[in-house]
C-alpha cells in the first residue's frame, strides 16, 4: 500500500555515487556537451520534461524555467547505466523511507547557469493518480555545484488549498486508508498556488548524494548567481502489484 507520507516527505542518500562515479559521469556529459549540442538542449530547446495541460510548451517552460536552462531527457547510455546501479545499491535505503518505490524511470540530466533556476512545484502522481505505474517521488544528483546561488528547496504548506481529493476506499485502489490526492496544476501557472501560503526549507547537499522528494511536495531551486550547476534527476515510481 502507499502512504501520503511516502508522497511528501523529503530524505537523502548519501554516497549514492562514489569520487570515481561522479568523475565518470561529469566526463561523460562533458564530452557529450559539445558547443552544438549544448545549444541544442539549452537555448535552441523547443520543448520540456514539465507540462501544464491547456498550455503549449513554451507557456510551460515560461512558467517552470523563466530564464532556460540544457535540459538532456535522453542521456548517453554509460551515464544511464551509472545511475541505474547506483539506485540498485541504495535499494535498500529507500525502502526505509518510501517502501512502495519499485524502480526507477531513464534519468535526465539538467544544468543551470546563472540566473537560471526552477521554479516551485509538484510533480504529483502523474499523469493519473488511479492509473499504474505511480510517480511516488523525484530523485536529484548534484555532478557540481554553482559557485554561487542555485540552491534546492522544498517547501511545506498546511493549506487546506493544496489538497483536492480524500479516496473513498484507499486500500481498493492501492493506497493506505486516508489517502489525499493534490490539486492539479499546483505551479505557477495557477493564482492559488502562487499566493498560497508556504514555509521553504533549503538544502545543500554534498556532490554524489541523491535528494528524495515525494511527489506531492513542492520543489524547485533558487537562481544561480556565479557559476554553473549540474545533475541528473529521475522519478521513482511504484509498479502494480502482481496478483
Amino acid at each position: 500500500m502507499i502512504h501520503i507520507a511516502e508522497t511528501v516527505t523529503m530524505g537523502s542518500v548519501e554516497r549514492f555515487l562514489d569520487t570515481a562515479e561522479q568523475t565518470r559521469l561529469a566526463t561523460v556529459m562533458n564530452d557529450f556537451l559539445t558547443e552544438e549540442e549544448r545549444a541544442r538542449f539549452g537555448t535552441h530547446r523547443t520543448t520540456s520534461i514539465h507540462e501544464i495541460p491547456g498550455h503549449s510548451h513554451e507557456q510551460a517552460m515560461s512558467v517552470y524555467e523563466p530564464a532556460g536552462r540544457v535540459e538532456i531527457p535522453k542521456i548517453p547510455d554509460e551515464a544511464e547505466q551509472v545511475l541505474q546501479r547506483a539506485f540498485d545499491r541504495a535499494r535498500p535505503a529507500l525502502s526505509r523511507v518510501m517502501p512502495s518505490i519499485t524502480a526507477c524511470r531513464p534519468w535526465t540530466y539538467v544544468e543551470y547557469g546563472p540566473g537560471q533556476h526552477i521554479t516551485g512545484h509538484l510533480d504529483s502522481i502523474a499523469p493519473d493518480p488511479l492509473a499504474w505505474p505511480r510517480q511516488i517521488a523525484g530523485i536529484s544528483v548534484v555532478i557540481s555545484e554553482a559557485d554561487a546561488g542555485g540552491v534546492f528547496y522544498v517547501e511545506s504548506s498546511s493549506s487546506d488549498r493544496l489538497w483536492n481529493t480524500r479516496l473513498d476506499d484507499a486500500t481498493r485502489d492501492g493506497y493506505a486508508d486516508g489517502m489525499w490526492l493534490a490539486h492539479d496544476g499546483a505551479d505557477y501557472s495557477a493564482d492559488w498556488f502562487a499566493q498560497m501560503p508556504r514555509t521553504r526549507w533549503s538544502v545543500s547537499p554534498a556532490p554524489g548524494t541523491a535528494l528524495l522528494y515525494g511527489s506531492q511536495l513542492t520543489h524547485g531551486t533558487e537562481p544561480v548567481l556565479r557559476g554553473r550547476g549540474a545533475k541528473f534527476i529521475s522519478w521513482l515510481i511504484a509498479e502494480k502489484p502482481e496478483g
